[in-house]
């Protein structure tokens, strides 16, 4: 009888000690924009509605695979990390959810972290273009100073390894990719500044295939848009395009169009012409490097506004649908 009782004592220990395998998720939500919010994680599928009562209080159990998930109050998202095990409670407010969600209990850690990381993200997003105009000094500077207090954030002891190492991942990504974007401005202003002579492209086809090429259009203000046919930021512009066509087809500027389609996608490309009825000069680069490269072209749409004299006004000029375009032209007597 007593080995009877060790071995059940045994198994009762072993299954004390034993990891839940769900999550204990619960809390409160005052000013509640929905009567439920939903925890999503796009990369796994899984999706699960939590109904609040007339508090605005929940719990629920929720199985799941470790990692990042969307919170949706009805209204605006919030990020958490949730791991079997973990035992949250996530207190917030409606009327402005990012700001005032907190998480506690645990395994809280990671989404607190994760909550400060969006509200700071948020407001380096308003001031990352101006950023990347700055000269290089203060660009440093600014860019220092955010990269090291994430990383400072990242040193605190709660947090998963795993979920460190994830964010240092990306916090190095961001960093470079913002060097990058300041690099680009960088070259454009200094080496393709206004005044600065364009680089030129040469015999491009028209559908046609009468070619065209950049020295063959002065004598007028030339704006150019470096397009493809499966780029939907690209086609979203065409409508505004065709309408400043319209509006200045009796002034001093030509418009051309610059397709970067690949050669498979000719056909694509000439049949898009037609049946959107595109009009100014509409060109295909039949896959040249070298036009691209010249002006740092890393995506699409890009639209360069060149002088009568063949030299650059504007190597990254404001887009169709940009109301600063029209300015630009007034201020040069298009």
């Amino acid at each position: 009888m007593k080995n009877v009782l060790y071995v059940f004592l045994a198994m009762l220990a072993l299954t004390s000690c034993k990891k839940n395998d769900f999550v204990n998720f619960s809390g409160n939500i005052t000013n509640q924009n929905s009567d439920s919010i939903v925890i999503a994680n796009r990369q796994t599928g899984y999706n699960k509605v939590i109904k609040l009562d007339e508090n605005g209080t929940f719990k629920d159990t929720l199985k799941v695979k470790d990692g990042y998930f969307a919170i949706f109050d009805g209204k605006q998202y919030a990020s958490a990390y949730l791991r079997n095990g973990d035992e949250i409670v996530m207190d917030a407010d409606g009327k402005d959810f990012i700001n005032t969600i907190i998480f506690s209990g645990k395994g809280a850690a990671e989404s607190n972290f994760m909550v400060k990381t969006a509200i700071n993200q948020l407001e380096f997003n308003k001031g990352v273009m101006a950023m990347i105009e700055l000269p290089q000094a203060e660009f440093d500077t600014k860019l220092t100073t955010y990269v090291s207090d994430f990383k400072t954030r990242l040193t605190n002891k709660v947090l998963d390894t795993a979920f460190t190492s994830a964010q240092s991942k990306n916090i190095e990504a961001l960093e470079r990719q913002v060097k990058s974007m300041h690099e680009e401005k960088m070259y454009l202003k200094n080496e393709l500044g206004q005044g600065k002579a364009a680089p030129k492209f040469v015999d491009y086809e028209k559908p046609d295939r009468e070619t065209v090429s950049l020295d063959d259009l002065k004598g007028k203000y030339v704006y150019i848009d470096v397009w493809a046919t499966w780029c939907n930021p690209c086609l979203a512009e065409i409508p505004s395009l065709q309408k400043l066509e319209k509006d200045y087809h009796d002034k001093n500027i030509q418009f051309v169009s610059i397709s970067i389609d690949k050669r498979d996608d000719y056909f694509t490309w000439t049949d898009m012409v037609e049946e959107k009825n595109l009009g100014g000069i509409q060109l295909y680069a039949n896959e040249d490097k070298e036009f691209p490269k010249a002006y740092r072209i890393s995506s699409i749409p890009r639209f360069i506004l060149i002088d009568p004299d063949g030299n650059i006004v504007n190597a990254d000029a404001p887009r169709p649908s940009d109301p600063k375009l029209v300015e630009l032209f007034n201020s040069l007597n298009i």
